[in-house]
């Protein structure tokens, strides 16, 4: 629709040129940029409406006036159809020819179709993610994951060079009191011993130190000691720190792998850590930060509204914000990005604020490209979750529960003999599932997740999408099938002058600018609430429209050219949510 914007946008302005007493003065005032498009209020008004309040008082003329002079002048020259409603000129396109541009660029590029150039040239690395080894992928993480797989692909889409990059978060005092807990009740268990994933082994082991705590209150020191003693290489607790580690992450990656998850590089705490201590050390010597009397080193943002915050303990160890200044720079050492945007939630506001203002004052200019796209919180339909108490949701458990409801739905409906493999349909359908409900909901706003909502075949969900993904490829596949009845059809957009299909062809032609608009407002619920209302345009439509089932062979393949073109945008963008597209369902 912008190509239409943009051409109609060009012809007014020209004709507003030579209405004007001084072409040339006029011409250096305005620009066909300049001039905002609209969207008429009711479809029968016309397709793109102009305001031309801006030119009242070049023209000295009321607006009405001008809008009226502008629509005789495109009438008279046979430019197109517009009339003037009040100050605004309204366009109404012409249908047969816009179908044809708008089915045949879909069909012609297919899996492109969308893509822009808006980003080209540059590097942007997306962090997400970001787990402790101390305990398995949890509800929280999936929101995180979805939001940062799908802005990576956006952002891809538009022509940037993407990097998705995650931290793991192995080191600190919360690691620790996962290892110490299993050093005095693990007894030798492993993963393989007890028949757990080994990630959600070690997890275990995180909850029972908090019920330990709450016996002994002497345990929280014992865990501070572990932690500088690890700090300090002591071999026996390093040789404890790699075994647990290496459950968590195994398992952790498997994880990733059951929801589709990648990552191009993985940082490890433990390694950068070091980096950002140096820094800020660096900074001391340089009177940017200073020291307390405890020796702790602390930074004075109070002039910036952030109050004072420290960035070393007074025994040397380091904190969250040492290893995020660490890690940031060695980043850009290793990939020189233009951008770099931490999906973490909102929860850290005020962290990444720090963090970002005390890179700048270390001297780093690309401090000024960092970006945390802060998200709301996810929650369950009876609360708050909590990883210390063990009464998270967790990944791997939801997802077998997804896969259970999805399969159940499929017997429900009776259509395990239209399915090859009912297990894998299953489990892209709760992919689907999850992947739709923790992005159709903007970013920064919280939300419930609630399991048995998310998996419905049937309103706002990710399964209504790949339902209706599905009905279309099974006519398309029907229309193969019968290919010989419909010879000598040809494709005719002028054949398409049923309502809904004119509102299909226009809904489409917005997908690339709405593909644009996800990566500018880094917010994937774009995509979604499109993909629902072209899937709900759809249902509309082919209910009262027979697409095979009529005598005229023109109409058959000119709507089946339809079809292939809302199937291409479909599929496109269930990629960029990370949804399964699904021929059979």
């Amino acid at each position: 629709m912008k190509l239409y914007r943009d051409r109609w946008r060009a012809i007014i302005v020209s004709i507003l040129e030579h209405m004007a007493d001084d072409p040339e003065q006029f011409s250096k005032g305005n620009s066909a940029g300049d001039m905002v498009a609209e969207t008429p209020p009711n479809p029968e008004l016309g397709d793109i409406a102009f305001p031309m309040f801006g030119f009242a008082k070049r023209f000295r003329k009321a607006p009405q006036a001008i809008a009226a002079m502008v629509a005789d002048e495109i009438t008279r020259k046979k430019l197109g159809h517009a009339e003037a409603s009040g100050p605004y000129v309204n366009i109404k396109l012409d249908k047969g020819r816009v179908a044809e541009e708008v089915i045949a660029a879909v069909n012609s590029m297919t899996e492109g179709y969308g893509a822009g150039t808006a980003l080209s040239g540059k590097k942007i690395m997306v962090e997400f993610s970001c787990p402790n080894t101390n305990k398995p992928l949890h509800l929280g993480h999936m929101r995180n994951d979805s939001i940062g797989e799908s802005i990576a692909r956006i952002l891809e889409a538009n022509g940037a060079d993407v990097r998705k990059v995650n931290l793991i978060n192995d080191r600190g005092i919360h690691i620790c009191k996962s290892m110490l807990a299993y050093k005095r009740f693990g007894k030798d268990r492993t993963p393989e011993s007890e028949h757990i994933k080994s990630d959600h082994f070690v997890g275990n082991y995180y909850v029972r130190f908090n019920e330990w705590v709450k016996e002994d209150s002497g345990a929280e020191e014992e865990a501070r000691y572990m932690l500088k003693a690890w700090e300090s290489g002591d071999p026996g607790v390093r040789e404890l720190w790699d075994k647990m580690n290496r459950w968590a992450i195994e398992g952790i990656k498997k994880t990733y792998e059951n929801t589709g998850i990648s990552f191009d590089s993985y940082y490890f705490e433990s390694e950068t850590y070091r980096y950002g201590r140096d820094e800020i050390l660096k900074g001391l010597e340089k009177n940017i930060f200073h020291k307390k009397e405890d020796n702790s080193v602390w930074v004075d943002l109070s002039d910036d509204g952030l109050d004072q915050k420290v960035l070393l303990r007074g025994d040397g160890t380091s904190l969250y914000i040492t290893q995020d200044i660490g890690t940031a720079i060695q980043r850009h050492r290793d990939w020189p990005f233009d951008r770099l945007i931490y999906v973490v939630a909102s929860e850290q506001n005020y962290h990444f604020q720090v963090l970002f203002k005390v890179l700048g004052m270390l001297g780093f200019g690309w401090a000024d490209n960092l970006f945390h796209l802060s998200y709301g919180m996810v929650n369950l339909p009876h609360g708050k979750m909590k990883s210390r108490e063990g009464t998270v949701v967790d990944a791997d458990n939801l997802l077998e529960e997804l896969i259970g409801l999805a399969e159940n739905e499929i017997r429900a409906r009776e259509r395990e003999k239209e399915i090859d493999d009912i297990g894998e349909t299953s489990k892209k359908i709760a992919l689907g599932a999850l992947n739709y409900y923790l992005l159709s909901v903007t970013p920064n706003k919280d939300m419930i997740f609630n399991p048995s909502e998310s998996i419905s075949f049937t309103g706002n969900t990710g399964p209504y999408l790949q339902y209706t993904g599905a009905r279309i490829s099974s006519i398309l596949k029907k229309f193969e099938e019968r290919k010989e009845k419909y010879m000598g059809g040809v494709f005719d957009p002028e054949l398409l002058s049923v309502g809904e299909e004119w509102e299909i062809v226009k809904l489409i032609s917005l997908f690339p600018e709405e593909v644009e608009q996800a990566a500018e407002q880094l917010n994937p619920s774009v995509i979604a609430m499109f993909l629902y209302e072209l899937a709900r345009l759809f249902s509309r439509y082919y209910h009262d429209n027979p697409v095979l089932h009529n005598e005229r062979a023109d109409l058959v393949v000119t709507r089946i050219g339809l079809l292939r073109a809302i199937k291409a945008v479909f599929k496109k963008g269930f990629d960029l949510l990370a949804i399964p597209f699904l021929e059979k369902m």
